[in-house]
């Protein structure tokens, strides 16, 4: 029997969903994911634009197993997908809601509890690499006693996403050790030139009137002229001395040599962070054209579709807003590459039923999150 006939229904819920970026990947990957939860409302419009899931605006803090456990009972395969924001790397814990998003890796914390509680047949959790170094990562493995575990430490560019982030994936399964690696190519990589050659050229404060996201910040005076002296893969330094900033020429200049780089057509980017759509940022200079890279190329780069739903009808396009939410985001494809590996292993052991589904669902009603939702 091929896999595609043996294929399970897995059906998911995707915890601190974002916009969105791992549920539409899991979902281009054939899991059925049924609701995102995350605290930000500015992620609601995005996430439901672009997938049938529902977007539930919730603190996860507040979850119980039960809820969790109604939404994805009913299926052959229940799953819990997420990635917990870890206050010391997020841009979120700044932003006035630290408090309840809680402190420092409480969040995983969290995840890992709520697994232990609703004991679905997989969990899969992207994160940061640095949560590796932290207690809290041996803890989330204690809540996972009785499941197979993989994780790595991926190289984006290995699985098809144009750029040089890496991120701590992991997966786990009750139904067996088989398959659970997740695949890295080592040979391919997608450049800048690939992902967003082709997109209207624009200047430095434009947009394109037939995408409003693909905007580009604007530039002083001084800036223009600075990134019209920057090379492709080069520094501030390709600038002349009266161009320089006056912290740069000191030694402690030196400590952050890609800030107002460029980057370049055949490599890929750099990690897209949310202050991508500034040019002082990082090496966030497009690669020929003399401005800060855009929106809609942030979000490419991510490997969002390019037409992906980012701001409602009629709402103003705000960089701070779409710089954290794009660049919080799981890329899409490193979604769908975890996706097909979790379909690839549980088609290899197709369970009668769900363990969630039996032990805690309502047989025959279908799912919903509408319960959690608020007004």
């Amino acid at each position: 029997m091929s896999e595609g006939e043996n294929a399970p229904t897995i059906r998911a819920v995707d915890l601190f969903c974002g916009v969105g970026g791992l549920t539409y990947g899991l979902v281009q990957a054939g899991i059925e994911v049924v609701a995102g939860i995350d605290i930000d409302p500015a992620c609601k419009y995005p996430y439901e634009a672009n997938n049938k899931a529902k977007f539930i605006e919730r603190d996860v803090n507040e979850l119980s197993a039960s809820d969790v456990a109604a939404m994805i009972g009913g299926a052959d395969i229940s799953m819990i997908a997420g990635c917990a924001p870890c206050q010391p790397f997020s841009t979120y814990s700044r932003s006035g809601r630290s408090k309840k998003r809680g402190d420092d890796w409480q969040l995983v914390e969290t995840f890992g509890k709520l697994v232990k509680e609703v004991q679905p047949d997989l969990v899969t959790m992207e994160n940061v690499p640095q949560l590796l170094d932290h207690p809290v990562f041996d803890q989330f493995l204690e809540n996972l006693d009785g499941y197979s575990v993989e994780w790595s430490v991926v190289q984006a560019v290995r699985v098809g996403i144009p750029q040089t982030r890496k991120r701590l994936v992991l997966i786990a399964s009750k139904l067996g050790a088989d398959g659970l690696t997740l695949a890295q190519d080592t040979e391919r990589v997608r450049t800048v030139r690939e992902a967003i050659g082709r997109l209207r050229p624009i200047e430095a404060g434009e947009s394109d009137p037939k995408d409003r996201l693909h905007v580009a910040s604007r530039l002083s005076k001084t800036n223009l002229e600075r990134i019209r002296h920057s090379k492709p893969g080069g520094t501030w330094r390709d600038w002349p001395d009266a161009l320089q900033a006056a912290c740069h020429r000191k030694s402690t200049g030196a400590t952050y040599p890609s800030v107002y780089g460029r980057m370049s057509w055949d490599d890929a980017s750099p990690t897209i962070t949310t202050q991508c759509f500034g040019y002082g940022n990082g090496r966030f200079g497009h690669p020929e054209q003399d401005r800060a890279i855009s929106l809609r190329e942030a979000a490419i780069l991510q490997t969002f579709p390019p037409k992906y739903k980012f701001v409602p009808p009629g709402e103003p396009v705000r960089f701070s807003v779409l710089g954290r939410l794009i660049g919080n985001a799981v890329p899409v494809r490193l979604g769908e590459v975890v996706g097909q590996t979790i379909v690839a292993h549980a088609s290899r052991f197709r369970p009668p039923e769900s363990r969630v589904g039996a032990e805690r669902g309502t047989p025959g009603q279908e799912p919903r999150g509408d319960h959690l939702a608020r007004s």
